[in-house]
């Protein structure tokens, strides 16, 4: 018998608000400011079986712990990237695409607008299409989609608030100290 592949989820409290991961033996599947009951869903959609912390395997529980480790050192200024190993099987194929490229094509520090990551991805006609694909981020922080801004530098929309998205902006372009919160 085929036993079903599962994903512990456990949260996590940041100067951003709360953060809820997901992991299997393998990677980080989700870092979003999900919901329980929307982490669940998405999980689930993925093909995945959610399991709380209580029955996570010792794997799950090393990735979560890393990815939390990640965040803190990342969010305090201490850290530009992360390293825990990652699994976009949330993400549709051009939101994959999407956010895979997201660091290579805005670096630490810069930002860039929707109509300049659409054409970076070769797609110069498919602004909106790169701004919902960042919407479904399913690795948000981990996968800077906070570094997009709108048409002329505006701020736009950011799963986690507007807040949340200029405190990341604010910490990245040095103007803030680390330590400050929302």
């Amino acid at each position: 018998m085929h036993t079903p592949l599962t994903a512990a989820l456990a949260t996590r409290d940041t100067p951003l608000g709360t953060l809820t991961l997901a992991a299997t033996d393998d990677a980080l599947v989700l870092c979003a400011f999900d919901e329980r009951e929307q982490a669940v869903a998405r999980v689930t959609r993925g093909g995945l079986t959610v399991v709380d912390a209580d029955g996570a395997t010792p794997a799950q529980l090393r990735i979560i712990e890393e990815a939390g480790r990640q965040l803190d050192a990342f969010l305090a200024g201490r850290s530009r990237s992360f390293t825990v190993p990652m699994d976009l099987r949330l993400a549709t194929p051009f939101s994959r695409t999407t956010v895979e490229r997201l660091d290579g094509i805005l670096p630490y520090g810069a930002t860039g607008t929707y109509a300049e990551l659409a054409a970076a991805l070769g797609r110069p006609r498919a602004a909106r299409a790169v701004g919902t694909a960042l919407g479904a981020n399913p690795l948000c922080v981990v996968l800077p989609c906070h570094r997009v801004v709108g048409s002329g530098g505006r701020m736009t929309g950011y799963a986690g608030g507007i807040a949340a998205k200029q405190f990341l902006l604010d910490l990245e372009s040095g103007r803030t100290a680390a330590s400050a919160s929302l």
